[in-house]
């Protein structure tokens, strides 16, 4: 199947129509090149900050409200696109209020839509610094494994994907395809979730979705700089090319980026790779249990 990864500019709207005219061409786009799975990146949602106005805009809980007020038409929206384009897409995520556990604060989610409509949601369970400090977004409650008609796929936004145990749980389950939307403002944020969606992809042998924000926002608090590239990783094995690297766009490059993958690629190089780091995973437990101090401190 071929992916598309969005790297995706945060736009200003005077209109929900232009938003709507914005995501209906993104999606047309990545369709008509062939793509059956779009993923779009973390906060993308947060350019519809821009339709209450600037100084809503520039209003750090402002703008967490105002995006999750949109949250019902936005899933409408990308149902109906995912169903008319017959393809599934992980829309960009955003603020969320609906949480018991959350104590009136919001997550930050994520949510799958195929052909038939809305599959679920993932909430980041990892906060940066700045969504604790800054935002007081709080860390959602488990892992979902989204079981599709073209694979089983589970989601780690941005900072979850440098904690490898969250998408070793979904591999464990199933999972083949994990799906990385990020928005990191420095060259040194993207440069660690890169890293740990890599990372995700060598040890679970798997195929890991990175698609960020790009570009500058200056009007939209919190989400003013952004700075990645959208590509696509697999393990650096047999089937898969040696870096890993399946496909990447250039740096700050706004666009599609898109990959053919196979499955059973994943499935061959689990059984048989030229390392088996799926299988060998639990072999590090003992060895992590039992360590050992050497020499004098």
């Amino acid at each position: 199947m071929r992916i598309a990864a969005a790297a995706y500019p945060l736009d200003w709207f005077d209109t929900w129509a232009e938003f709507e005219n914005k995501l209906t061409r993104w999606v047309a786009e990545a369709a008509g090149k062939g793509a059956t799975l779009l993923v779009f990146p973390e906060y993308g949602a947060m350019e519809l900050a821009s339709l209450g106005g600037k100084a809503v805009a520039r209003d750090m809980e402002g703008s967490l409200r105002e995006v999750a007020s949109h949250k019902p038409a936005t899933d409408q929206l990308h149902a109906r696109l995912a169903g008319e384009y017959g393809v599934h897409i992980l829309g960009a995520s955003g603020p969320a209020y609906d949480m018991p556990f959350a104590n009136g604060r919001p997550v930050n989610r994520a949510s799958l839509f195929g052909p038939e409509g809305l599959l679920g949601h993932q909430d980041k369970a990892m906060m940066t610094r700045f969504e604790r400090d800054g935002w007081d977004v709080v860390g959602g409650e488990g892992l979902a494994v989204f079981k599709t008609a073209i694979g089983t796929m589970g989601v780690n936004i941005c900072y979850d994907s440098e904690f490898p145990l969250l998408a070793r749980a979904q591999a464990e389950a199933g999972v083949e395809i994990i799906l990385v939307p990020s928005a990191t403002e420095a060259l040194a944020g993207f440069t660690r979730v890169r890293v740990g969606a890599m990372a995700r992809a060598l040890e679970n042998q798997c195929i890991a979705v990175h698609a960020p924000v790009v570009g500058a926002a200056p009007w939209c608090v919190g989400m003013e700089e952004n700075t990645g590239r959208a590509s696509i990783y697999g393990p650096p094995d047999h089937g898969f090319p040696p870096t890993g690297i399946l496909a990447e766009g250039a740096l700050g490059e706004p666009g599609w980026v898109y990959a053919d993958v196979s499955l059973d690629a994943v499935k061959a190089v689990r059984a048989d790779g030229g390392v088996l780091n799926y299988s060998h995973w639990n072999e590090q437990h003992a060895r992590v249990a039992n360590v050992t101090f050497v020499g004098k401190s």
